[in-house]
């Protein structure tokens, strides 16, 4: 019997015979908005653990940055491809004698300059991961992200909280208006202690000291004269990849906290 013949077939089409797991318009309404958050959390944290993701190194910049642009683009593109290939090779993505993997690239998983450091832990042979967002104009990932650890979030605050949790250092490339927020979000997390401290390296002096007076915060009171020791500058990816180890990135193992989410 087809269950459009069954005694009960007006009971069993009701959208409330359907289970809640599998009903869309039960999921997507208004008052189910934390169990998506929750869901948005969970779906990314079972993945990485599952991958055995321990930690990560954050890049962001530009999704306008193109390879073939103007020469500060080309030079910005390459060095964020050098890098992440650099740290890709020494820092631990590859899985650890204890089946571990530290360190990973970590981009929004969009264009631009999250392309270039996605593309360059796919030089190294390497996993990367990417952290797409959902935008009016929608956001395609890059093709260098490893598929099974490319994601996309509806909630920024979500997407922010996976960007932070596992990071042992940010790498900021030059950007605009999300590349500062991301780069103020984690500035804020140290300067008020409420994450654990890691390096954070802004690429390019030039164009970061063109765009934000540092010093006019301290000199305002806004700021005190120590933050500014937050952060450092580096010009190639070489420099990057020293400033992180003398910020104290420990290459191929766990660091001293443990930045994977767990139960308490």
């Amino acid at each position: 019997m087809n269950d459009s013949d069954h005694p009960s077939a007006s009971q069993m089409a009701s959208p409330t015979y359907r289970l809640a797991s599998l009903d869309p318009d039960f999921i997507l309404q208004h008052s189910m908005r934390g169990v998506r958050l929750m869901l948005e959390f969970a779906k990314c944290d079972e993945a990485l653990r599952n991958w055995a993701v321990r930690s990560t190194i954050v890049v962001f910049g530009s999704a306008r940055i193109r390879e073939d642009g103007s020469e500060d683009h080309r030079r910005w593109y390459a060095a964020a491809r050098k890098f992440g290939e650099i740290a890709s090779r020494e820092g631990g993505a590859l899985l650890s004698d204890r089946m571990e993997r530290h360190n990973v690239i970590c981009t929004g998983g969009g264009p631009g300059i999250m392309e270039a450091a996605n593309r360059g832990a796919a030089d190294a042979g390497a996993p990367s991961i990417g952290l797409n967002i959902t935008l009016p104009h929608e956001q395609y990932p890059n093709s260098y992200s490893t598929p099974e650890l490319t994601f996309r979030f509806h909630y920024f605050a979500i997407r922010k909280f996976h960007l932070a949790i596992r990071a042992t250092a940010l790498v900021v490339f030059p950007g605009g208006f999300g590349t500062l927020d991301e780069l103020f979000e984690l500035l804020t997390l140290r300067q008020t202690n409420k994450s654990q401290p890691i390096p954070i390296v802004l690429f390019d002096e030039r164009y970061w000291r063109s765009i934000i007076n540092f010093e006019a915060l301290v000199e305002q009171g806004m700021i005190a004269a120590e933050d500014l020791e937050l952060f450092h500058f580096a010009e190639t990816a070489e420099e990057i990849w020293q400033r992180l180890l003398e910020g104290g990135l420990k290459p191929y193992r766990q660091p001293d906290w443990d930045p994977t989410p767990h139960d308490p």
